[in-house]
This record gives structure tokens, sequence and C-alpha cells, in this order.
């Protein structure tokens, strides 16, 4: 299971123009495994221009000129080669990242089930006629942007490239894809297998490298015609930069703090699990986590102490053990969680629960135990800034106009979890919360492939996932015809 040290571009692996490389580190134990392309502004060039080529110059080319139908087709063969490739993909996945291997497996599902829903989708992206005046007739199009750029980040891989490579796909544009340097591996057999399964070369390619090399030559090379981009609120600003330098669109899904405001009138039994899986999944490194939970003051005793419970039992492990988490990405994640945690207890914030790393993980590598904090003040680091690990706040609300101050008071805005059995204040709490997705009595941390996601304020703008994202990854033509 080593990587290979080529990007992925016109149907074939490719060497790197300076033939530099980046090493692959596995997280459970911080060893190297492997080696991938270090990319460079020409290596994006090259696959920009193959991307082109295939959709042609009038989008006549081999993937431009191919009708919705047989897009869909291709997109579903590619669906079910990756759960041809299961276990392959999962396996990859789980040691270039750390995460347990149920979760691996997990997301390649989800790869599979992105492909399969997109593949439905492609004939079925209408336009509209318009009433206009008298001896007009006036329709819509959708049509394709041409080369859409995506730029992957390596907490989920698989799925993230699912929504927007599979999105845009379908609606016919042409891709080259910049993964994280810490998690390229599937999304480069990815590439492999859409070819294997008969998509054009070209359609789809894979420049490996660093985000400030070969991701901000993506962002700024004029062929790439849309930006889709997930990670952090800062690199998204530069990326934002650099597409507003040509006027290219994007799309930005960026980071989170999102709340779950538990009511005293709430199901705790039901939402006691939810709670702590929505903050250990991935260990924590979920743009959508739920790392703040809201509890009315009259039940907060009850929840702390449900909460601490069951964090005191969570475990940190390698991917084979298979435990609650895996490590985190790399040694600089590792560390800032690290350094967050211990500015909060150096704070005086108390610690109500933690849990453990499993004896049979490496002291080398980047195990971080889940970590509750209570009685958190709302103005804390810890209440505000992205922690991006197993950490979760706990604060005590009195009524919810304060619960809704609270979850808007922060400048994310990109899930909400709303725990209550009243029908009146569940609908209140939806329409009042600032974000771009609201689950009441369950919490899907960006789950659900047909559900529209992305966030608002600093959590970025447009959305994926869900018939919507077709939307972003088109532009609509209108053509008015004159006849008298």
């Amino acid at each position: 299971m080593n990587a290979t040290a080529a990007h992925y571009i016109d149907g074939r692996r490719v060497q790197s123009e300076g033939n530099a490389t980046i090493d692959v580190i596995d997280p459970s134990d911080g060893s190297k495994f492997g080696e991938i392309a270090r990319g460079t502004a020409a290596d994006v060039d090259t696959a920009v221009r193959a991307a082109r080529q295939a959709m042609g110059e009038n989008f006549d080319g081999p993937w431009g000129g191919m009708t919705a139908l047989q897009r869909g087709r291709l997109l579903a063969k590619l669906g079910a080669a990756v759960m041809e490739h299961h276990e392959e993909l999962a396996q990859l996945e789980a040691r270039d990242t750390g995460k347990a291997l149920r979760v691996a497996r997990n997301d390649a599902t989800a790869l599979a089930r992105y492909m399969e829903y997109y593949a439905g989708a492609c004939d079925k992206l209408h336009g509209d006629t318009l009433p206009y005046e008298r001896g007009y007739t006036v329709l819509t199009v959708r049509v394709p942007h041409g080369v859409t750029g995506h730029i992957i980040p390596w907490n989920y891989p698989m799925q993230i490239a699912g929504r927007s490579v599979g999105a845009s796909l379908a609606a016919g544009n042409a891709c080259v894809v910049k993964p994280a340097e810490d998690a390229s591996l599937s999304l480069l057999r990815l590439a492999e297998i859409a070819t294997e399964v008969g998509f054009p070369a070209g359609a789809l390619n894979v420049v490996t490298g660093y985000g400030k090399e070969a991701g901000a030559a993506l962002c700024a090379h004029p062929g790439i015609d849309h930006i889709s981009f997930t990670g952090s609120t800062m690199t998204g600003r530069s990326v934002g930069l650099a597409a507003a330098e040509r006027h290219c669109p994007v799309t930005l899904e960026l980071g989170g703090k999102s709340p779950q405001i538990v009511f005293a009138d709430a199901d705790l039994d039901a939402a006691e699990p939810v709670l702590l899986n929505a903050i250990i999944q991935n260990a924590g490194q979920t743009c959508s986590a739920g790392s703040r939970v809201l509890v009315e003051q009259s039940v907060y005793e009850e929840v702390v102490q449900r909460l601490a419970k069951r964090f005191t039992a969570v475990r940190a492990g390698t991917p084979a053990e298979d435990l609650d988490m895996g490590p985190l990405i790399n040694e600089k994640q590792f560390r800032q969680v690290r350094d967050m945690v211990a500015t909060a207890e150096a704070a005086g914030l108390k610690v109500a629960a933690r849990g453990t790393v499993s004896p049979n993980a490496s002291s080398t590598g980047y195990y971080q135990e889940a970590v509750l904090f209570r009685d958190v003040p709302h103005e804390s680091d810890i209440a505000q800034r992205e922690v991006f690990g197993p950490v979760l706040a706990l604060t005590p609300f009195a009524d919810e106009a304060e619960a809704v101050r609270l979850a808007n008071g922060t400048d994310f805005g990109l899930v909400a979890g709303v725990w209550t059995r009243d029908g009146a204040r569940q609908l209140r709490m939806a329409h009042k919360l600032h974000c771009g997705q609201v689950f009441v009595n369950n919490y899907g941390a960006a789950g659900g492939v047909e559900l529209p996601f992305g966030g608002v304020k600093s959590s970025g703008f447009g959305r994926e996932k869900g018939f919507e994202a077709l939307l972003g990854f088109t532009t609509l033509k209108t053509i008015a015809i004159k006849h008298g």
C-alpha cells in the first residue's frame, strides 16, 4: 500500500514537472510509508489543459459533447466501481488519515452514494420557459461552467470529493482536483477507477501537492471557470480573493462552531449518544462537529453527568483497532489541539471528563483523548474558536432567548441542533438560528447526500450536496426568440 509519486492527468499517471515529492506520513505512528508528487504551477497547467481538451472549445469534446444520459450512465458505473473497490479505498483512506476503519468504510459507501445520486440527476437539470411579451418565446437553459477546480481537505477526502466532484461532473464540467497533501491516496485511486469505467481522458484530473503551491496555482489559473474549496476560514479568504482577481465564481465551505441546544423537555436518552458522536466522529476533525452543547439550566447537571460518563469511556486507537476515534491527522493539528486544551485548563476551565488512548497506540502517533469541559464562558476561546479535535464545551442557559443569543454568538454559522419536544419551539428556533442547516431532535453533522449543505457568515457561502449543488456548477443562460 505504498503511495506513488505521480499525479493523475489526462487519464494516466504523470510525474511532476520538478520531480519533487512529499512524504506520506501514517498518523497512527508518525512513520513514512510513501511519497506523493509535489505539484507545481506547470503541473496544474498541464491538468487544466487536459480538462479543457476533454470539454472541447465549444463543449464538443470527448466529455463536453456527451449527453446528460451518457454522463449519468458513466457516473452510475463509477458508483458501482467504488463499491467493487470499497475495501481498497477504505484501507487507503484509513491509513492516510488515521481514521477508524469503520469510519473509512462509511466514507467509501458515501462516495458511491454521491455518484449514484448525481448519476440520476444528470438528465433532470431543467431550464424554464418564461412568460414575456406577445410574439416571443423565452426560455432558460443551464450550461456547465467548463473546467472546475476542487480543493479537497484531509478530513473526509472521499466524501467531500463525492459531493463536489460528483455534482460538477453531473452538470457537465471537467474537473481538476487538488487534494490535501496529508490525504491524497484515495482520490488518486478514484481518478484511476473513473478511467477504468470509461470516463474520457481529462474529465477527472488529480494534482497533488501543497496548498500554497499547487492549490494557489489552481485558484489563479485563467483556465479554471469555477472553484470549489472546503477548508479553514483563513485559507478560504485567500481562495476567494484569488478568484475575485479574475471574476471566477467560488463555493466556499469553511469552518464551524456548531451548537446543539438541549431544552429541559428534551428526550435526553435519545440526545445523549448523538451529542457524544457529533464531537468524537473522526476525532472531532469535522467542520460541522457539534462542538458546543448549550443546556437549559434545570437539566444542566444531569446532562453534564450523562456526558461525563460517556466521555470517560471513549477510546482512541489505531485504525485497525477500530475504536471510537483514531489519531489526529498530523503533528501540527495534534499540537494545536493540545495547546488549546492546555490553555483552557490554565485559564481555569473545568474538565468534567477525559477519554483514554489505547495502550496499543504508538507513542509517536498523534492521539488526543476526548475532553469534556463544563461551565464554559461564552467568550472563551474554547467556545468561540474551531478546535478541530474531540473537545466539547458545555454551557448552561436560562431561557430560549439566551439560547438563541449564545448559539448565534460566534463568527460561524454552519449547523445547529435543537433538542425539544415542543413543536412551536422547534420552529421558532429553526427560524432564529443563523446557519445553513438545522437538525431538530437529531444531528446529521452534514449527513445526508440529498440535503443541501453550506454556511453563512465565516462558514462560507454557496451550497454543496443535494440537487442544489448542481445549480452552483452551472450558469443560467436566457434565450429570447421573437417569432411574431
